[in-house]
Formats: structure tokens, sequence, C-alpha cells
């Protein structure tokens, strides 16, 4: 293992939609023991900014679970319904500075502008020189964020070389919606600089939106943390688990799926095979290797990790 580097920092950040399930494992799994294995400190941020989609009792329902399964973090978990202060402060200062513009267009308007390689409507710039007369008497309005022709590199740590052209993959982005609600896109960044994560490690769907974070990262004046994106598991149709795809919670015993998930990551087999969690964790902390990762976005999912068939019985969940 490393030697400690307290300047280094990991995170893991899941939404309180529901229970964690095997796909919640794996990203966790991967960024726990990066940060271990680096030195780093390791932090869990619960990401609740879109409060209508979260669940009552789930926070605590999966910071019980990351208990369970052996998750240590280094410092007070945050939540981001309480970070909202910062969230309109760096809209505020992209404001001043210009970036950012209100937008009155609804989304079904938006779903019939062009689609970038992503599938993602482009937004057109309807309201980027101000919002048009047709439009004005809407009364709400989102914010967007000015691309202009700015094209984002970075070189992924296990997906290697990436390259987006912002004004053309997906325009001028929302990072306060219509709602009042502030974006992903922007808490996210607010949250890795404000708590100082410099290593994200988490899954490869959430590849294509790491230009658009890096684009503000470079707007706010904020150092860019590097990107590790790791195989996402997918159901036997293709379709990422999550609790749309009646992903199953994670199983009360921790150990089996631990295994699955490290062997999902083909990290090295433990030998003799661990017979509790902490063995586990002394085998995973001390044998991970980045160099090992399948460099594939998207793997299936073991059967642990797949609902069962009708009839038969189910994991105990969270």
């Amino acid at each position: 293992m490393a030697l400690h580097d307290a300047r280094r920092c990991g995170r893991f950040a899941p939404s309180p939609t529901g229970p964690l399930h095997f796909g919640s494992l794996v990203a966790a799994l991967a960024s726990a023991c990066d940060a271990r294995a680096r030195g780093a400190r390791w932090l869990v941020r619960i990401e609740d900014v879109d409060a209508p989609r979260s669940v009552p009792g789930a926070t605590e329902a999966i910071l019980r679970t990351l208990s369970r399964y052996g998750f240590a973090w280094d410092a007070p978990v945050e939540r981001q319904r309480d970070r909202t202060s910062l969230y309109a402060a760096a809209l505020e200062r992209l404001v001043d500075g210009g970036h950012a513009y209100p937008c009155a267009c609804t989304r079904r308007e938006l779903e019939r502008a062009p689609r970038g390689p992503g599938g993602e409507p482009v937004y057109p710039g309807t309201c980027r020189d101000g919002v048009p007369a047709t439009l004005a008497a809407r009364r709400q309005r989102a914010w967007r964020v000015r691309v202009g022709g700015a094209e984002v590199s970075f070189v992924d740590r296990l997906q290697g070389p990436q390259r987006q052209r912002l004004g053309d993959e997906v325009g001028d982005f929302v990072v306060k919606r219509a709602d009042g609600l502030f974006a992903y896109q922007l808490a996210v960044v607010v949250d890795d600089a404000a708590q100082r994560v410099t290593d994200v490690v988490r899954g490869a769907d959430l590849l294509a939106s790491t230009p658009r974070q890096i684009h503000l990262a470079h707007l706010l004046g904020y150092a860019v943390p590097t990107y590790m994106h790791v195989p996402v598991a997918v159901d036997r149709d293709g379709r990422k688990l999550s609790k749309q795809t009646l992903a199953p919670a994670l199983p009360d015993d921790p150990l089996p799926a631990l295994l699955a998930a490290w062997r999902f990551l083909d990290q090295p087999e433990p030998r003799p095979a661990p017979r509790d969690v902490a063995a586990f964790w002394r085998h995973a902390t001390g044998t991970w290797s980045p160099a090992r990762l399948p460099p594939s976005p998207m793997l299936p999912a073991p059967a642990i990790a797949l609902p069962q068939a009708a009839g038969a019985p189910r994991a105990a969940g969270v």
C-alpha cells in the first residue's frame, strides 16, 4: 500500500434514489481501493441535489450498507441539500463573468433539436443573446453556461485520451434548472473543489459528462481532478443496472457480493479465499491494480447482481 498522502483525495457519491445495488458496489469498491492504494483520503458524499428523486430513508440505508460492507470514510458525510449556498455563489460568479445566461426554452422544445454523437439534444442557442420576445412571457428560467468553441481534452486513467467539442456535442448546458434546482453538473464540480477531491473514480456512464465538468472547473478557477471511469455493470439486455432496470438491493451478507465486484473488476484473486470482510479488505487494499481493470465501458453483471426468476427467493435488501 502507498504511504499516506493527505494531498490526495477520492470519493464515492451515490444518489439516494433507492438502495445500493451491484453497480453501486463496483463504483464504491474501485474508488475506495484506488484511494487507499495511493494513500489518499476517501470521502462519501450524498448527491441529493435532485430532491424530487430522493427516496425517504435511502441515505441512512446507503450508509448502513457501506458500513456493513467494510467501507470507512475519512470525514463526516456531506449532503448536497446542505450546500446550495455554495452552488448559488458559483452561479453568481459565472453570471458576473458573462459565462451564464437565463433560458426560457422548455425540455419539449429542445427534444426537437439535432442530437450530438452521444444522443443528447444539442442546445441551438435560442436564448444565448437574450430571451426572444416570443418566449418572454414565460416566468420560469433555467440558467445555461456558454461553451463557445471550447474543446475539452483529457486522459482518462482507464479509458484513455478523450476529446469533446462542447458546442457540437452538447451545446450550452444547464447549471440551474427552471424549477430552481441546481443541476448535477454544477453541484459536482463545486463539491469536488470544496472537498479538495483530486481523484475521481466512477462508472463509465458518466464519461461523456466529464468535459462539461472540466469546462466549469476552468471557468470557476478550480483545479481539475484526475478521472478514471470503470466499467458499468449491465443486465442481460445490455441495460445499466439501476432501480429502473430492477437491479436487486445488495444482500445482507457482504462477502459474496464484494468478491463478485472484485472479480468483475478483474483484480487478483485472493488465495486463500477470505473468510470475512476484514480479510477481504486487507487483500483488496494490498493488491489493487488499475492496470488490470478491463477498459470496456460496459460489462455483463454476474448472476448475483441480476433480478432472480419469478418465484425464486430474492436477496435481502438494505
